[in-house]
């Protein structure tokens, strides 16, 4: 059972490797089953289209974000220093999984992202809205719309990430740290 495990995660990794270098219209099955070092049928195994495969590869990356972040939170942790951790954690996920970051951008204007459910849809974005809830229920943050209180907390993590990768600054503990503290004072009620 490892080793099948084993060929659909080489299967996931070689997709988003071949997304990145060709997009998705770019990276036709046969491709993906010779990065990934495996027979043309064994992807049909696990995956019976390109669609199905994109799809699961969407519900894998969220599924490696949100391990990465959990690992870092702790029960009791104060708000704002929960808000640190999830912002700096995530920032440097993308920054250690670029193939992640660049696919993510690709699902999310393409017309994959649509057909996604509802509960899909809720799971992606259910890490950073339960912190905004989290926040207003406990009064610590401003009364803004939670959907663009969202967007600019995930905008700002995907920018210091696509900046931090294209050279043009390089973030270390002290820059994670000030950046977290300028998107907290910005959401925070004063």
């Amino acid at each position: 059972m490892e080793i099948l495990a084993e060929k659909k995660k080489a299967i996931l990794e070689s997709t988003l490797k071949l997304i990145k270098e060709n997009g998705f219209h770019g990276t036709p099955m046969s491709l993906v089953a010779k990065k990934a070092g495996v027979a043309a049928g064994t992807i049909y195994h696990y995956f019976d289209s390109k669609d199905t495969l994109i799809m699961e590869l969407f519900a894998y990356t969220q599924h490696r974000i949100q391990e990465a972040l959990q690992g870092n939170l702790q029960e009791g942790m104060d708000l704002q220093e929960n808000f640190f951790l999830r912002w700096i954690s995530r920032c440097q996920f993308y920054i250690q999984n670029p193939d992640v970051l660049f696919f993510l951008e690709q699902f999310m204007i393409s017309p994959y992202y649509a057909r996604c459910s509802q509960v899909t849809n809720e799971r992606f974005r259910s890490e950073i809205m339960q912190f905004i809830e989290m926040g207003h229920r406990h009064g610590i943050l401003r009364d803004i719309d939670q959907k663009l209180m969202s967007i600019m907390v995930h905008s700002s993590i995907i920018t210091a990430a696509k900046v931090h990768l294209d050279g043009k600054v390089t973030l270390g503990d002290k820059e994670f740290r000030q950046l977290a503290q300028m998107i907290w004072d910005s959401i925070r009620k004063l």
